[in-house]
């Protein structure tokens, strides 16, 4: 079975940073572009950062110079370094593939599960 499978959240004091990290688990011939989305109590899901399948990054206009979003092709796996965190990105985030299952002709989209990120003292 075909999923993402999120880790690396949790509670951080503001100004501090946290990695999260999405793998890819399950049989693929192709890894698409990625990207991260969060979506806080009573909002809406919102694009974090995106990265493609050659590493070309684009991010949230507010989020420039504070996070960082990177992938390990060999290990399948994608990151965002999230720096100087502030009470306002608390949220649930959420990864995001686009994924050629083995033996699919077409690319399917996926969501990780989410994992809980709280900036608070």
């Amino acid at each position: 079975q075909v999923q993402l499978v999120e880790s690396g959240g949790g509670l951080v004091q503001p100004g501090g940073s946290l990695r999260l990290s999405c793998a890819v688990s399950g049989m693929i011939s192709r890894i698409g572009g990625m990207a991260w989305y969060r979506q806080a109590p009573g909002k809406e899901r919102e694009l974090v950062a995106y990265i493609t399948s050659s590493g070309s990054t684009s991010y949230a206009d507010s989020l420039k110079g504070r996070f960082t979003i990177s992938r390990d092709n060999t290990k399948r796996t994608m990151y965002v370094q999230m720096n100087n965190l502030k009470p306002e990105d608390s949220a649930v985030y959420y990864c995001h593939a686009t994924l050629t299952p083995m033996g699919a002709t077409m690319p399917l989209a996926y969501w990780g599960q989410g994992t809980q990120v709280t900036v608070s003292s």
